[in-house]
């Protein structure tokens, strides 16, 4: 076989207009108080990558112009929706109003395996901290905890791996772009 890279034309990829009229896949991502820039900026990428609707930042994270954000984000600042919200909980209160599923992603007593949880039309995955996970007192405010099944002695991903792995699974299962 003899490979060639795809050029960006070749790629048919919109322009930020595009992006903001077309149609996105039903999920918000929130962020309980990631503390890397760099992690934010990643997820940020993947948000656009999976057109996800939305993007809520809570407590320490970083929010845009932040330079480490904005390194990692390369230009996705610009076309993922986000929001900030001073509290996790504040960002659930909202989403309960808007009445979305609310899914923690941690390792926790009842967590459903990704391979066995079923997205609803309107989901919302929440994504705790590098260090302290989901706080106890969001995962209570959640209606159900889904879980990325490992199998090696680390007892946890990235959680810009894990975003990215929950979108991509959540594309499949849903088809909704």
């Amino acid at each position: 076989m003899n490979f060639e890279k795809l050029t960006l034309h070749e790629l048919g990829r919109m322009d930020p207009s595009g992006f903001k009229e077309s149609i996105k896949m039903p999920v918000i991502i929130v962020l309980d108080n990631v503390r890397s820039a760099h992690n934010i900026g990643s997820i940020f990428r993947t948000c656009d990558a999976f057109r996800v609707e939305a993007l809520f930042l809570t407590g320490i994270c970083a929010i845009p112009p932040q330079k480490e954000l904005m390194k990692t984000a390369l230009g996705a600042t610009q076309t993922v929706a986000w929001k900030y919200f001073p509290t996790t909980l504040e960002a659930i209160q909202f989403l309960n109003q808007e009445n979305y599923l609310i899914a923690a992603v941690e390792q926790a007593t009842q967590s459903v395996f990704l391979q066995d949880f079923t997205p609803q039309i309107k989901t919302a995955f929440v994504f705790g901290n590098e260090v302290n996970g989901v706080s106890a007192e969001v995962l209570k405010c959640c209606h159900t905890c889904v879980e990325i099944p490992q199998f090696g002695t680390k007892h946890s991903f990235n959680v810009s791996i894990t975003a990215g792995i929950i979108l991509w699974d959540t594309y499949n299962k849903t088809k909704t772009l």
